[in-house]
């Protein structure tokens, strides 16, 4: 099953998506009489996303062909949500990208950061270059992003996928060229408004049969600049859920940003894109943002 948050009578509610486009799950529980939450952070907080999985896969599907959809080209796509207790970054975690830095990829724990959920934007919604002068490279990085669903410590890498709640398509950006003053700045230049889109849909996980074999493209202004399969990952999703676990537990609703197959220079009008594919024709909802420089904005 798929889903997505979209803008729908002033406010962004959760969607299921269809063939024909997205069924609010509103329109669900007013159809079928059932109580979903209509907010895709409160499903999976309240483990309903369990529970409606089970029920697309056991006829919800074709009922969901006969209700009121919104058309995609009527569509207003929303980040999944908007208040994740943490945004979990791994950085470095293919070798290729780690070698543009002139860095090892880290071998005993990943490199990790945290990022603010004010940061966060959805598809669509402009990623903006920060005003100061010293922002002069900013970076966008295509990336696979875990969604968890359960409250969990201490679990093994071969249960790590009974706590997801799916996958996703990410954008991760970093100042780079204040982080390459020092490395202690990371968290900052990690940290700027907009800095941090995901969506438009959530996968769950029975969607994806092997993750290692799914590719992700980091692409600009619509050309392919890097791709790399999960399957060449330093530290794996599974390895990366389980360790974190012992670390300091998940939560339902956090964010795991598994690492980017390499990163792209952003400009003023650019569009920086995320595509990930896998095999038999799988294939996730691209997420697409436009780029501006906020120097630029100051300068009109």
């Amino acid at each position: 099953m798929r889903l997505a948050t979209i803008q729908i009578k002033g406010g962004e509610f959760a969607g299921i998506v269809t063939e024909k486009g997205i069924v609010p799950i509103e329109e669900v529980n007013a159809t079928c009489g059932t109580s979903w939450e209509t907010l895709l952070y409160d499903l999976i907080c309240t483990g309903q996303l369990e529970t409606l999985t089970v029920w697309y896969n056991d006829g919800g599907k074709e009922k969901l062909a006969e209700m009121n959809c919104v058309p995609f080209a009527e569509v207003k796509y929303a980040p999944l949500y908007r208040n994740p207790q943490r945004i979990f970054g791994i950085g470095l975690n293919y070798v290729d990208h780690a070698g543009d830095l002139g860095e090892g990829a880290p071998k005993g724990f990943p490199g990790s950061f945290y990022k603010p959920a004010s940061c966060i934007v959805g598809p669509g919604d402009e990623i903006c270059i920060p005003a100061m002068e010293e922002a002069q490279k900013t970076t966008g990085e295509a990336e696979l992003g875990i969604i968890m669903g359960k409250k969990c410590k201490f679990i093994g890498e071969d249960e790590w996928r009974d706590y997801i709640a799916g996958y996703t398509t990410i954008l991760d950006m970093t100042e780079e060229s204040i982080l390459r003053q020092n490395p202690r700045f990371l968290t900052l230049v990690k940290g700027f408004d907009t800095f941090f889109s995901f969506g438009p849909h959530l996968i769950t996980p029975d969607e994806v049969e092997d993750v290692s074999a799914l590719e992700v493209q980091t692409v600009h202004n619509g050309e392919i600049h890097a791709a790399n399969t999960v399957a060449n990952m330093t530290h794996s999703p599974s390895r990366l859920v389980s360790l974190i676990s012992h670390m300091q537990g998940w939560l339902p609703g956090d964010i795991l940003s598994t690492g980017t197959p390499r990163a792209v220079h952003i400009q003023d009008g650019d569009s920086l894109e995320c595509r990930i594919f896998g095999p038999d024709g799988f294939v996730m909802e691209p997420l697409v943002n436009p780029v501006v420089d906020l120097k630029l904005q100051k300068e009109k």
